[in-house]
């Protein structure tokens, strides 16, 4: 076995009805019931404008050399339907990724559920307008090369975040998340439950209902010191 030179066909999939109740649910609030501490640099950002909620569904991971692409090609054709194809690119900036034909076979022909890229795409104006999930990290016109080495379906880090193939991936305007696949029940049940009390503090606010006393409650804690007058300088 060539370690960096790989390709594995299968992973451990997460089950289909825990990925179908996350597509009701903000990934911020997904965020929330994690400690806050799973989301992608907000430099991976929604290129794309999709009109579906979010974006969910089980990582096929790809690692790229810098500035190429084989492995991204290798990992389109064995995509299924619904997969979030995430690619890492050792942070490379200098070369896209991928274009508007690539992006159009992913989602006419394989319909895999998105692309999450840690490096740029290019023919910015096309996919900016396509009904599809697409993050990237900005746009380039230079081209990626196809030379490999590079590996399918094993675990990556992107935007400062580890991803295991079969993680759940879930996306929405404000970013990625990486929902463990092995945690993922749980996680769904209590993001769920977050969901609606997030609800009532929206309401709350917008009513005039809302209950700031933690605010004092916390700088008490803190032994933060509440001077009545004015800074002198």
């Amino acid at each position: 076995m060539e370690v960096g030179n790989r390709i594995f066909l299968e992973r451990e999939l997460p089950d289909k009805e825990i990925i179908e109740g996350f597509k009701s649910l903000p990934a911020a609030n997904v965020a929330d019931c994690m400690s806050r501490l799973c989301a992608l640099s907000s430099e991976i950002r929604l290129i794309s404008s999709p009109s579906s909620f979010n974006m969910v569904g089980p990582a096929l991971t790809v690692k790229c050399r810098p500035g190429d692409n084989l492995m991204l090609h290798k990992a389109l054709d064995i995509a299924e339907e619904g997969d979030i194809i995430v690619v890492a690119n050792c942070g490379c900036r200098t070369h896209a990724l991928m274009g508007m034909i690539m992006a159009t076979y992913a989602q006419s022909t394989k319909k895999i559920g998105g692309i999450v890229l840690d490096g740029p795409i290019r023919d910015y104006k096309e996919i900016s307008q396509m009904d599809f999930h697409l993050y990237a990290t900005g746009s380039t016109p230079n081209g990626p090369y196809k030379e490999g080495p590079g590996e399918v379906n094993v675990p990556i880090s992107i935007g400062e975040v580890a991803i295991m193939p079969g993680d759940i991936i879930l996306g929405d305007e404000d970013g990625v998340i990486v929902i463990p696949k092995n945690d993922a029940r749980e996680i769904l049940q209590k993001a769920i439950e977050y969901a609606k009390k997030d609800s009532a503090k929206l309401e709350a606010a917008k009513n005039g209902t809302s209950n700031r006393s933690w605010v004092d409650e916390t700088l008490r804690l803190k032994n933060a010191e509440i001077i009545k007058g004015r800074h002198v300088y």
